[in-house]
């Protein structure tokens, strides 16, 4: 079992400050398999501490400067690809093909991009007699889930380095392994000292330490709607930024007379991929009933052909669920809807027969499934699809804004009829015949599913202050 018991603080592996131990379980076998120490809101002074003593000399460093350690820390971070991808498949379950193909690779993407929008950002403009320019924001303290670990984390880390922010870092205490190893990157590409903190813990004693911190300038956060409430309350008091990146319950509206064998199938692949660990997934399928047949048959062949398996050995199989409260949620939900009434299709509550141990779902599809339902309403956060019909189009779109998130939709059907839908559909990102963000592009959400925005340029702006300059 590997044990990280310090957290990094000021450029040095330190002792936490009467911190308790946390043994992290791995979801394919239910053993320990690693430990970290739990911080304390000690902990978090001295890495806000740290970071506001950093910040006056990195926010002065010049973009060249920025640019040049933004490119030796990928150049880093791809030596260590691998040791991420083991990270991440032990601690939450990701298969290794899909660790080291796609988890893994994406803290890599995130720190190309923002070296990319470094490259193009204008800092400053002329306003009609003023001069506005761009600055950096000062201390970011930062709290990322578990589900795409290294994802949320570089997603955050990378445009901060781009801006001139220092950061105090909390990650999820389900998959603390990649922040510390990227720590290790940081501290190889020459990330000055007071920089970069991290302080490993839990929601109660370091994220909310960090909300209310006031010598932390702004918070951004990844996870639950719940707790990202928490999270802005604590910060209230101090006034500072509050970004958000929260839940989701994502349509895929079907089109009248779409190619259901075309494109369908790499749509259910969203609910799948990761284990249904994905706050994009287009869980919700939205048919016109003329097709509903069509896709239930669709959806649930495929759900069967999915094999669950161990996430150590290669293959496109999925693994488990991160924990078992994650396993009781899903087994819950799953079983609420057939009390409510939806048609199990395939799957349904219990582990699959392939094992017999570990927090694995079957793949589930539901068909006849209501807004009534609770599982058309709360994130499932699991391999399972549900199917609910419309008889118009401008129906399926209501079915589709049909709910208090708004982070991501999708739409499967002829692109030119689509045209006409996306403009109605209230989320932050839509794809057609396609769920996954794109690179560089805007990633977030309206309503309940957040405030702000990461990736590229509009990442990059969201961890900035803006000055207007008059008279000089």
């Amino acid at each position: 079992m590997r044990e990280h018991l310090r957290h990094y603080i000021g450029g040095q592996w330190v002792e936490s400050r009467g911190g308790t131990r946390h043994e992290v379980i791995n979801p394919a076998t239910e053993e320990p398999c690693t430990a970290i120490t739990l911080g304390t809101p000690a902990d978090v002074d001295a890495a806000a501490a740290a970071a506001r003593a950093a910040f006056p000399a990195f926010s002065r460093t010049s973009v060249a400067e920025r640019l040049a350690l933004l490119d030796r820390i990928a150049e880093a971070y791809q030596a260590r690809m691998e040791d991420v991808a083991a990270a991440i498949s032990e601690e939450m379950g990701a298969p290794i093909s899909f660790a080291r193909g796609v988890q893994a690779p994406t803290g890599l993407g995130h720190f190309k991009g923002a070296a990319r929008a470094l490259k193009s950002f204008a800092w400053e403009e002329e306003v009609r007699g003023a001069r506005v320019v761009h600055e950096a924001i000062g201390v970011v303290g930062m709290i990322t889930p578990w589900n795409w670990p290294i994802n949320q984390i570089a997603a955050k880390v990378a445009p901060c380095i781009a801006a001139g922010n220092t950061m105090v870092l909390k990650p999820s205490e389900e998959c603390p392994t990649n922040a510390v190893i990227l720590a290790e990157i940081l501290e190889e590409a020459g990330v000055p000292a007071g920089v970069f903190n991290l302080v490993q813990g839990d929601g109660p004693g370091v994220g909310a330490a960090i909300a209310a911190h006031p010598d932390i300038d702004m918070v951004s956060f990844t996870g639950s709607t719940r707790a990202g409430i928490a999270v802005a309350q604590a910060a209230a008091p101090t006034v500072k930024r509050v970004h958000q990146e929260l839940g989701g319950k994502g349509p895929n509206l079907v089109l009248p007379g779409a190619d259901i064998d075309a494109h369908l199938g790499a749509m259910l692949f969203g609910v799948l991929g990761n284990s249904g660990q994905t706050c994009i997934a287009p869980t919700r399928v939205i048919v016109q009933k003329d097709q509903k047949a069509e896709v239930e048959a669709f959806a649930a062949r495929m759900f069967a052909a999915t094999k669950v398996g161990d996430p150590t050995q290669d293959g496109g199989h999925i693994g488990p669920v991160v924990n078992k409260a994650q396993f009781d949620r899903i087994q819950g939900l799953i079983q609420s809807a057939i009390d409510e009434g939806a048609t199990l299709l395939e799957g349904g509550p219990g582990m699959p027969d392939s094992v017999n141990r570990g927090y694995y779902v079957r793949p589930t599809v539901l068909g006849d499934v209501t807004p009534a339902m609770r599982i058309f309403r709360e994130e499932t956060f699991g391999p399972v699809a549900t199917i609910t019909p419309y008889d118009t189009l401008e129906e399926g779109i209501a079915l589709a804004n049909d709910t208090e998130y708004g982070l991501s939709a999708a739409v499967t059907g002829d692109p030119e009829i689509a045209r006409g839908v996306v403009g109605q559909l209230r989320a932050g990102i839509v794809g057609v015949n396609s769920w996954g963000p794109a690179p560089d592009a805007p990633f977030g959400g309206y309503k309940r599913s957040g405030n702000g925005r990461e990736a590229g340029v509009y990442g990059l702006r969201d961890f900035l202050e803006i000055k207007a300059i008059v008279g000089l």
